[in-house]
């Protein structure tokens, strides 16, 4: 097992003691993290903005 595999089994584990399982694509997306594909902040930037919506006046 790759040590980005053992990282992400360890999230996974502490996530899901919180009934907060990761779903493949946040697997996925932590795999191009470590592996350095894609910054963090870029990646945290995307999640807010997919999570985030804009208010209609």
């Amino acid at each position: 097992m790759s040590q980005n595999d053992r990282i992400i089994k360890n999230i996974n584990a502490t996530m899901s003691m919180e009934n907060m399982a990761l779903l493949k694509e946040d697997k996925e997306r932590l795999r191009e993290c470590l592996e350095g594909k894609v910054s963090y902040q870029d990646a945290i930037d995307k999640l807010i903005k997919q999570y985030t919506h804009k208010q209609v006046n």
